[in-house]
């Protein structure tokens, strides 16, 4: 069976009142940002402008995501579902996040059923494991934790940090040539860590790395 991709916004299924649910997602690491609702014209100016647009069920009228808090959201790509029923946009989040509550992404409670009279906890957004690391590891810099090994690392410095990525990667190659796929991957790992300990110790953001790799996917 093979399936058509030549789809216009009239191929979609819009619900009894003109609308589909669209979810926000952040294009470079999976972070689900919001849903939010659009019809067929904020759809269109979507489209047109890359400036996403929604449509305010309370207000009854479009609205461009960002127009008074300047937290806007620039369209990269746009996927729906099998039904055609829901869409995904895959954007760029400009400013502090795409909460109206100054949050990242709208989805930062956690429902815990052992903990049912607890408040909410608010956790990190969704996103790709290689991100949430680099998160915890910028957390343990802005909030230490006694015998925290990244504390040590980030403590100790450049030559400290330098000298395990060269460790690391020579354990990666040894793990390569010895063709132990349990240690290859556990090496790749120990690599992934301390080359985002580094990164963070110069001032060089994770999303920083993922842009120059989405900016070489045509080059592929």
């Amino acid at each position: 069976m093979t399936y058509s991709t030549n789809f216009s916004i009239e191929d979609l299924h819009f619900d009894n009142y003109g609308l589909i649910p669209a979810i926000a997602q952040d294009w470079l690491d999976g972070s689900i940002l919001m849903l939010a609702w659009m019809n067929r014209e904020s759809l269109t100016m979507t489209l047109e402008t890359k400036q996403v647009h929604y449509w305010s069920r309370s207000r009854s009228e479009i609205w461009r995501k960002g127009a008074t808090s300047g937290n806007t959201q620039l369209l990269k790509e746009i996927r729906f579902d099998c039904d055609n029923d829901a869409i995904v946009l895959l954007i760029e989040q400009n400013g502090s996040g795409a909460c109206h509550t100054g949050e990242r992404s709208c989805f930062f409670n956690e429902i815990n059923n052992t903990e049912r009279n607890k408040k909410e906890k608010k956790t990190t957004p969704f996103s790709n494991i290689c991100s949430e690391l680099f998160n915890t590891i910028n957390e343990r810099s802005i909030k230490p934790l006694e015998k925290s090994y990244t504390n040590h690392l980030l403590t100790k410095g450049s030559n400290t940090i330098l000298k395990k990525m060269g460790e690391e990667t020579a354990e990666f190659i040894m793990a390569c040539k010895d063709n132990d796929k349990i240690s290859i991957s556990n090496e790749a790992a120990d690599i992934i860590y301390h080359l985002q300990v580094a990164l963070l110790h110069k001032g060089v953001e994770w999303k920083d790395v993922l842009n120059i790799l989405a900016s070489r996917r045509k080059n592929k």
